[in-house]
């Protein structure tokens, strides 16, 4: 595909998005229909409707409109492309652009240039401060792509070498040495023997900072978790047994095969199953990913203030039932992958002034300005 052809497919995605499917979903259709596509082609496209989104309320104001073609042409004037290169209305290229389109368009106000939603900017600036503003606008970006290496399997110097020789760079935190970012080849990582065999696994810096953070002797219960990037984190710390649980099984399909593939053991308790206490539990509660708009971006566009409070009830049951799973002089973590009070501070405030046997140990919010997500944590200890 030429790259007029990229722009053609990323602005009828874009269309449809706007129109209210899901970013994955547009995506997904948009490549099961055009089998001419490489993998090249799905990859650029993906990053052009990706970016789009990221900036969504700056592009549209360049561009002139909140549109697929309005996003596209906001994207060239950004980054200074001639759009007359593009908008050809040659082949499988978007149509010229009208006279209206190339007199549309304006310098975005400082609020659009944020690229957050209207209602939520004075949330954001509530919870981050002076902070704000230079998150906002991280979140613009491209997130990056972090390993953590596997101890029961390699030491980061072996598996930085072996993702090496099948071209994937990568470079070590300098506070956290198991964490890798990819700097070259993030996208080998699937086929990659080190990946395969269990040296490393794909996890954010944030919650790797998290985790290390949190005590790693004893029986601990990731009571939500999903996918059991945590479990598998804090098994390969030296918590044990680990006890496994979701409400929903189905999210927990693939850890029993990526526990076997990291050499640890996790149990798995059935949704509402779980019994006894442990030493410590892991919360990782349902949020509004507020800190991880950078890999799903249209999620920002999604939520609403209702969704929010939604969220912050449901949390809330969460983290009082958690709690009773807590034994003794044993510890609970509470973890969002947001920025937002509503979700982090006033979550554990509440519960502390509710479970007065509990008192708090830290707390610390994560952004891109300090580590890569946006990601807070909050541990406790049941006297």
């Amino acid at each position: 595909m030429t790259p007029a052809a990229r722009a053609a497919a990323a602005i009828d995605i874009l269309d449809r998005i706007l129109d209210g499917q899901a970013a994955e979903a547009a995506l997904i259709r948009w490549a099961r229909a055009s089998r001419f596509a490489g993998s090249g082609d799905r990859a650029a496209v993906r990053d052009l409707v990706f970016d789009a989104l990221r900036r969504l309320r700056s592009r549209a104001a360049l561009g002139g409109a909140l549109s697929g073609r309005g996003l596209l042409l906001g994207m060239c004037r950004e980054e200074g492309i001639d759009p007359a290169t593009l908008f050809t209305g040659e082949g499988h290229a978007p149509p010229a652009l009208s006279e209206g389109e190339g007199q549309a368009g304006r310098a975005p106000t400082p609020d659009e240039a944020l690229d957050l939603p209207d209602w939520l900017l004075p949330l954001w600036r509530k919870a981050l401060g002076g902070d704000a503003e230079p998150v906002a606008l991280a979140m613009r970006d491209r997130a990056p792509v972090w390993l953590r290496v596997n101890l029961r399997r390699a030491d980061p110097a072996r598996a930085a070498a072996a993702m090496a020789e099948q071209g994937i760079a990568t470079a070590p935190h300098p506070d956290l040495p198991t964490a890798l970012r990819i700097t070259e080849g993030a996208r080998r990582l699937a086929g990659c023997h080190a990946y395969r065999e269990g040296l490393v696994e794909l996890q954010d810096l944030s919650p790797q900072m998290a985790c290390a953070l949190l005590p790693a002797q004893g029986s601990l219960l990731d009571f939500c978790a999903g996918g059991g990037g945590k479990a598998l984190a804090l098994a390969a710390q030296g918590a044990g047994p680990v006890t496994a649980h979701d409400i929903d099984a189905g999210r927990m399909a693939d850890l029993p095969a990526r526990a076997e593939r990291a050499g640890v053991r996790i149990r798995l308790a059935a949704p509402g199953k779980v019994a006894g206490r442990f030493d410590t539990v892991v919360a990782d509660v349902p949020c509004s990913g507020s800190g991880t708009w950078r890999r799903g971006p249209d999620a920002k566009w999604r939520l609403t203030r209702d969704d929010l409070e939604q969220l912050a009830a449901r949390q809330c049951r969460i983290l009082d039932q958690a709690a009773g799973f807590v034994a003794d002089g044993g510890h609970l973590a509470y973890m969002t992958c947001s920025v937002l009070d509503a979700e982090n501070d006033d979550q554990v405030q509440g519960f502390l002034a509710r479970n007065r046997r509990f008192e708090q140990v830290l707390a610390r919010r994560f952004t891109p300005l300090t580590a890569s997500d946006g990601f807070y944590l909050a541990l406790m200890r049941r006297r």
